[in-house]
This record gives C-alpha cells, structure tokens and sequence, in this order.
C-alpha cells in the first residue's frame, strides 16, 4: 500500500507543475505577406493592376510584388520583417518610391503593412 502511495504522490507531483503553466499560443501554419500594395492614378483616382510593377528593397534584399488575382492589391515579403522601401512603375507614368515602409512581427506572423501609392502621368 506504501509504494501505491507513493506512486501516485509523485505522478501526482510531475504532473501538478503550477510553475511552467501557461497560456499556449496556437499559430496558423499560413505563410503572412510583410506588405499589401495598391496603385492608383493620381488623376482619377482609379486602380492601376495591368503593367505594374511592384518591387520592395529591404538593403539587399529585393522583391517584385505579385498580385492576387482579381483584386488589385500586389503582395510580397511573406514572413519577412523589415523596413522596406516600395518602388513601382508603369510605362506612361512617373516611378514612384515610397517612404520607408517598417514590417515587425508577433510571436506567429509578420504584422501586414498596407500601403496606397500614386502615379502620375508623365
């Protein structure tokens, strides 16, 4: 009866652990774009998709934005904090570049940056 006593005393005891008791956190597996872009004319204000290119500069590192399809938002830099700089051209209009766009992450995902750029027409 003794060793039943203490055989449950100490599984008791292993799992009983107050100390390393927390809150687990539960990330998605999907993969989060750093930046979400949108084009529009300067002008009439409409969006610009076709013929645009997006491409984000973080130091060394670059990247052309892809769209999503049937929607005008281009996305890139998928899990990638940093602080990025967005240019994006258009035959027919002046190439724009952003200001310094900074990407941080939480304990799951980068935190997605929108951003809105305007072109004008050369």
């Amino acid at each position: 009866m003794r060793n039943v006593f203490l055989l449950l005393l100490i599984t008791f005891c292993a799992c009983n652990d107050d100390d390393k008791l927390e809150d687990p956190v539960l990330c998605t597996t999907d993969s989060r774009p750093g930046i979400e872009v949108t084009v529009k004319d300067v002008t009439d204000g409409l969006f610009l998709v076709e013929g645009i290119k997006v491409i984000a500069t973080d130091n060394e590192y670059q990247e052309t934005l892809q769209n999503i399809p049937d929607t005008n938002i281009f996305v890139g830099a998928h899990e990638r904090k940093g602080t990025y700089t967005i240019t994006v051209s258009k035959s027919g209009y002046i190439t724009t570049t952003s200001e310094p766009v900074n990407v941080t992450e939480d304990i799951c995902h980068v935190i997605t940056e929108g951003i809105e750029i305007l072109l004008c027409r050369k």
